[in-house]
């Protein structure tokens, strides 16, 4: 055995937990705490046992309808309650889509996710994206949709179609929810989840960090995620991006340490979860991220925008990649 994988070999044992659903806030705010190697070393080891470490996955997100939500979200430039200056638009017709997911497709995109600016899908609205669904599904992309909150009755149709992955997050821990939403609580976010697990539909669900919520909430939020009976096989882990005209504009910007730190917590406690380094990016230095995809984050989205916020463009990403040696992760 070589020296370096010999080391691997001795360390593994003492830095790699069990697989477990029942982590309590405490105990993630205790990892958040340790010494920042120590920390990043335990995350690096669990990443390695799970993944490739030089593989990043790469998604692209779509805002099928844009604007003219009912909800408050304090962080979400689509309410109709603050102005933005996102405009509320119709549903996109399944063709455009498509043309839009062909060209993600073709610029190495391996997931294609949908986004629509609803409290909850009528059902209507609901069969129009299932035929999106089922349209990405033949381009031989996986599918992700967020549509807000769900019926038992409208996953299991979403399902039909041939959905992949439902996003819904929590956005944070229970205990600060009611400071960013007041017209949906965090139980009925826990009930689309299981409506989408009881359907069959992988579980795309994680946060936002640096809303102004304390590191136990941080730790709150990662520990409930952590302790479903299954954990999300996508969690996608987003820095806020302030827009003019939300109530969190103004706010000061988390520590980027600390952002890290939640990336590593969420690897060890969701070992084999695919964790996203979601929103933020563009505000973030190229050494931010790398230090990101150190602490096991391996999901990117790639496009000039997420939703309505900027993301990275392809060559800065492209650029980031060749320096540190990452290569895009199969489909």
């Amino acid at each position: 055995m070589e020296p370096v994988e010999a080391m691997r070999a001795e360390a593994a044992p003492a830095a790699l937990p069990a697989l477990r659903h029942d982590w309590s806030a405490a105990e993630v705010e205790a990892l958040l705490a340790l010494p920042f190697a120590e920390l990043m070393f335990r995350a690096q080891t669990v990443h390695r046992r799970h993944f490739d470490a030089n593989q990043v996955q790469m998604s692209t997100l779509l805002s099928i309808k844009t604007g003219g939500c009912p909800e408050d979200c304090a962080y979400c430039p689509q309410s109709a309650r603050y102005d933005t200056g996102v405009e509320a638009e119709k549903l996109m017709s399944t063709d455009a889509v498509l043309a839009e997911a062909r060209r993600a497709r073709d610029a190495g995109a391996t997931r294609y996710c949908m986004g629509a600016a609803w409290r909850s899908p009528k059902d209507h609205d609901l069969e129009v994206v299932a035929d999106m669904v089922a349209g990405v599904k033949a381009l031989g992309m996986e599918t992700c949709v967020t549509l807000g909150m769900l019926s038992a009755a409208q996953a299991a149709r979403l399902a039909d179609a041939g959905l992949d992955y439902y996003n819904h997050n929590l956005d944070t821990s229970e205990s600060f929810y009611g400071e960013i939403i007041t017209t949906r609580t965090y139980r009925d976010r826990l009930e689309t989840l299981g409506h989408v697990r009881d359907a069959g539909i992988s579980v795309c669900c994680g946060g936002i960090v640096g809303m102004g919520e304390a590191r136990r909430d941080r730790a709150d939020m990662i520990a409930t995620l952590a302790s479903l009976p299954s954990h999300p096989e996508s969690v996608p882990i987003n820095m806020l991006v302030q827009v003019e005209g939300t109530p969190l504009a103004g706010r000061d910007a988390l520590d980027p340490f600390e952002f890290v730190r939640t990336v590593a917590a969420a690897r060890i406690t969701m070992p084999r979860s695919v964790v996203r380094l979601s929103a933020g990016r563009e505000q973030m230095s190229d050494e931010l991220q790398a230090l990101a995809f150190l602490a096991g984050a391996n999901s990117i989205f790639v496009g000039p925008e997420l939703l309505t916020t900027p993301n990275p463009g392809r060559e800065r990403d492209g650029a980031l990649f060749a320096r540190l040696g990452i290569e895009p992760m199969p489909a």
